[in-house]
């Protein structure tokens, strides 16, 4: 009889906890896990800072409560801070260019020169184009291994037009066509 082989990324034989899954493995099932492309802000109009996010999901609606995961390594990490405000932007299938600028080179400034901005309750930068924007006060930030898990409760939620969302799904952009009804 032949032994099965262990999944893909696992050691051999390892028992308990200990079972580890290889980076790239990982990063390769993530990859197919598909998930809205978001622009995520705070700061102010006038000293702006933004970065593109794809890991973002609710955690509660009582109270209205979302986790943003950014990169510990990233230019915009430094902004982000417990009491700070915190803007989770939902890209249309038409912003895959807003979300390229917020992902590249530029700095923040020329970052925010794409689109147009207000505020809401927090006074972070709101796209007025997005599908969705949940202006939230960051509660608390929590580390875990390269990232840092940013919590934000909801202060204010500003819905824009009943238009197509854009995905990140297998290292690529995809268009979701409008299928939902309105309020």
């Amino acid at each position: 009889m032949m032994k099965p082989s262990p999944p893909r990324g696992m050691g051999e034989g390892r028992k308990g906890a200990d079972m580890s899954v290889d980076s790239q493995t990982y990063r390769d099932a993530m990859a197919r896990l598909g998930a809205a492309v978001n622009v995520v802000t705070t700061g102010t109009l006038d000293d702006p800072v933004g970065f593109t996010a794809s890991a973002v999901c609710s955690v509660s609606d009582a109270p209205p409560t979302l986790l943003v995961c950014m990169n510990r390594a990233s230019r915009a990490r430094a902004a982000f801070h417990a009491g700070s405000p915190l803007c989770i932007n939902v890209l249309s299938a038409g912003q895959r260019d807003i979300s390229g600028t917020f992902a590249g080179p530029l700095d923040m400034y020329e970052r925010f020169t794409v689109g147009h901005w207000t505020t809401l309750a927090t006074g972070a930068p709101v796209l007025e184009e997005a599908v969705a924007s949940f202006d939230c006060t960051l509660d608390r930030v929590v580390e875990v291994g390269t990232h840092s898990v940013l919590f934000g409760v909801v202060e204010a939620i500003r819905i824009g037009a009943p238009v197509g969302g854009l995905v990140y799904f297998n290292r690529a952009y995809h268009m979701l066509p409008h299928g939902g009804r309105e309020h």
